[in-house]
């Protein structure tokens, strides 16, 4: 029967191949791919390795000669990146982990109870990805705390932004994960937190890459709510570009800029690379179930 249906239908996936569509779909999408991602990046590359004359009107060309170790380090020097790359770690480690704990353990409780009360906590949780955070409010309330202008106070804001998305994410993966696999852990006698960390957490490494990848980003590249929260007070990589570019110490200085952006980006594309096969396997799992 399975093979009489593939060879009615192999016939006809032949010929949808054929197709003026179908030969043009994959050039399409590589073309968009290369206007989309190719071409920023390839500009922002090419100009991080020119000189200043050549860089004051950004585009396309190679540089004629490639200054891209040297404009590196002069960031480096000049520009306090060292400073402000620890400020980010000091920020966004903390706050990837925190959320990443939380969020799960919450997820794993509202995807076991279904009750009514835990579909409204639910909804409430996941509402943040939706409804974006009052930058006014959080200022004042973290004053009200004594928390502005410090790291904890930012590690709670991005752990706040973010957890809806952690919630989001992993709720429908634990409810995909059979009961029985935690029920045979409770008659060994473990109790709730050790059924968390022995069966189901092993469970969730795909999706948390996912969304630790996505967080990571968002964290290491916002500039908004931290130049609000700490904004003078701690530098991130953001956060200094956007004040030693303001201060005319890049003022017309787009070689740097760039550089500056290549600098900043290496260490999330390093990442990126080494996970890259549970992120794919996170999205897909998701998609599957």
């Amino acid at each position: 029967m399975t093979a009489t249906v593939k060879a009615r239908t192999s016939p006809r996936r032949r010929a949808a191949r054929r197709t003026p569509w179908g030969v043009l779909q994959p050039v399409v999408a590589l073309a968009a791919v290369v206007l989309l991602i190719g071409m920023p990046l390839w500009i922002v590359v090419v100009t991080a390795g020119k000189t200043q004359a050549e860089a004051l009107n950004p585009n396309l060309a190679l540089p004629a000669t490639w200054q891209l170790a040297e404009n590196v380090s002069a960031v480096w020097e000049q520009g306090r990146v060292s400073a402000a790359f620890f400020g980010s770690l000091l920020v966004m480690v903390p706050a990837v982990i925190g959320v990443l704990v939380l969020g799960s353990l919450a997820s794993w409780v509202l995807a076991r109870r279904t009750t009514r009360t835990n579909a409204v906590l639910y909804a409430l949780a996941i509402s943040g990805i939706v409804l974006p955070p009052a930058v006014v409010t959080i200022v004042l309330l973290l004053r009200q705390l004594g928390l502005a202008g410090t790291a904890v106070g930012m590690i709670g804001v991005y752990m706040g932004m973010y957890m809806s998305t952690v919630i989001f994410f992993v709720t429908g993966f634990v409810r995909t994960i059979p009961h029985e696999l935690e029920e045979a852990a409770r008659v060994d006698g473990a109790g709730p937190l050790r059924v968390f960390r022995t069966v189901i957490l092993p469970l969730l490494v795909p999706v948390l890459s996912t969304a630790t990848i996505l967080i990571c980003l968002y964290v290491w590249n916002d500039v908004f709510y931290a130049f609000f929260v700490v904004g003078g007070r701690l530098d991130t990589l953001p956060l200094n570009l956007f004040q030693v570019a303001s201060a005319g110490l890049y003022l017309d200085n787009w070689h740097l800029i760039f550089a500056y952006v290549v600098l900043m980006s290496l260490p999330l594309l390093v990442v990126f690379v080494v996970a890259q096969r549970k992120i794919i396997s996170g999205i897909t799992s998701g998609a599957v179930k």
